[in-house]
């Protein structure tokens, strides 16, 4: 009888190898190769009951293919939908993953009483019991005729259910709990995973259900198991939030029936996700005005404007190297304004510690935000307040050129719709031609320019005491 073999598998590409090494010598990446043992083939691999291979399949016109194909189940959840595209799409495999307790589960249990409006729905868990689920769909008042739940983890015991109670929507709570006796590696093994997503798959397209699964996520951020994963499925949804944080935001990084630069916030309370379509409000409704290190941002995410509080703390700095805490922003790009400011201004970073932060939890990563953190650090370098109804957007370069960034409209229609009166903005932007715009708008070509319009001489000194190491 043969004997089974170990191999190393990458959890990012899925490259093979009988060694272990530090980096995949396919793609790269570092320290991803797991160890698997490769069991002797004894049967055929795990698939859903198909059509035999002597059926002939026709071509057909893809014009003339009937336009039901095109419907879409809403969710009655409207920041769910605008992610999706307008709806659910029947036969479409879509993966959500996030961080343990920001909401994953929850989200789908309402999505699913939601869906259950249309016809059945089907709630398979393998990581708590059904009286569990229940306690949950309780709180969470998802109970629902129509919604069906089923405890199993086997892969032909999840096939099985899907082609005897054929539901509209199916939801696999999770990808990495799911396992074929016929891979003799443990759940979450690239090989168990990558074997029970191509079954599911199949079962999916073959029988039209909406299949929704859950996925962990690693360390990074990234959703555990290999790369093929995500080229399998349909969409691939993100679940974001700090657990304390404000919001949680639902991004699609893929998605084939739809765009994929837009989001969806929500607030977590005690009766589940509530949608928030008005999150400026939110943000802002706390923020303290007249405070240095305070600047408001127009923050683009998708097709929807919000606006974001950037706050800045600077303080002498005793320490050889100064400290720079980073929250909610990119810590590469605020290095490189702290580094303009240094040369562009004059401004004496070295000698003081930084604190930028992303108020409310939000994740601000687009270059427009550069100029808010830059004048927000100033601020707070000089302990000088910015007028309250003023808001700041631009990308800034390494030499101090202050460059346009897109929709400019938006950003300024949102601001104006919470009463800011006042925008600093790239003098490129406000050059090309514009309908009336809702506010005052500030240009500026350099950062020395804008500077000057938000706090005044740019050159001044700081306002701080000095560190004894100047």
């Amino acid at each position: 009888m043969p004997k089974a073999r170990v191999q190393y598998v990458c959890t990012q590409c899925g490259y093979a190898t009988p060694r272990w090494m530090g980096q995949c010598p396919e793609c790269g990446a570092w320290n991803t190769l797991q160890e698997e043992t490769v069991a002797p083939v004894r049967s055929a691999s795990p698939r859903v009951a198909s059509r035999p291979a002597s059926v002939v399949v026709h071509a057909q016109p893809i014009a003339s293919l009937s336009e039901t194909l095109e419907t879409r189940l809403p969710t009655g959840i409207s920041e769910f939908d605008r992610v999706l595209g307008g709806g659910v799409v029947p036969g479409a495999l879509i993966l959500l993953g996030g961080e343990p307790g920001v909401g994953k589960s929850t989200l789908l249990l309402q999505v699913a009483h939601g869906l259950a409006q249309h016809g059945k729905v089907l709630y398979i868990t393998g990581e708590e019991s059904l009286r569990q689920l229940q306690m949950r769909a309780k709180r969470l008042h998802a109970l629902s005729p129509q919604l069906q739940a089923a405890a199993a983890a086997e892969l032909d015991t999840v096939l099985g259910l899907l082609h005897t109670e054929q539901p509209i929507v199916a939801i696999v709570d999770s990808i990495q709990t799911l396992y074929t006796p016929h891979i003799e590696n443990p759940p979450g093994a690239v090989s168990q995973i990558r074997a029970c997503a191509t079954a599911l798959q199949q079962a999916a397209k073959e029988q039209e259900i909406a299949l929704f699964l859950i996925g962990h996520v690693t360390k990074e951020g990234a959703i555990a198991g290999p790369k093929v994963l995500e080229h399998l499925v349909d969409v691939v949804l993100y679940f974001e939030g700090d657990p304390q944080g404000l919001f949680r935001v639902l991004r699609a990084s893929k998605n084939r029936f739809g765009a994929t630069d837009e989001v969806g916030v929500f607030d977590m309370q005690s009766e589940g996700l509530i949608p928030v379509p008005n999150p400026s409000e939110r943000l802002l409704a706390e923020r303290a005005v007249e405070t240095p290190g305070s600047v408001v941002f127009p923050l683009l995410e998708g097709s929807r404007a919000m606006l974001v509080e950037i706050q800045a703390l600077t303080t002498p700095s005793f320490l050889n190297t100064p400290r720079r805490v980073i929250t909610g922003l990119s810590y590469e790009r605020v290095s490189l304004m702290l580094a303009v400011m240094e040369k562009r201004l004059g401004f004496r970073m070295l000698s003081h510690d930084v604190f930028v932060n992303a108020a409310g939890g939000v994740r601000v990563l687009e270059p427009a935000a550069d100029l808010a953190v830059l004048v927000a650090v100033a601020s707070a370098m000089r302990n000088r307040p910015l007028r309250p109804d003023l808001v700041v957007f631009g990308e800034v370069g390494l030499g101090g050129e202050v460059r346009g960034v897109p929709r400019l409209e938006a950003r300024l229609h949102e601001a104006a719709r919470l009463g800011f009166k006042y925008a600093l903005a790239p003098r490129s932007n406000l050059q090309r031609p514009h309908e009336r715009l809702p506010l005052t708008t500030m240009p500026a070509r350099t950062v020395q320019e804008a500077i000057g319009l938000a706090l005044g001489n740019p050159r001044e000194r700081e306002a701080e005491p000095e560190s004894p190491f100047d």
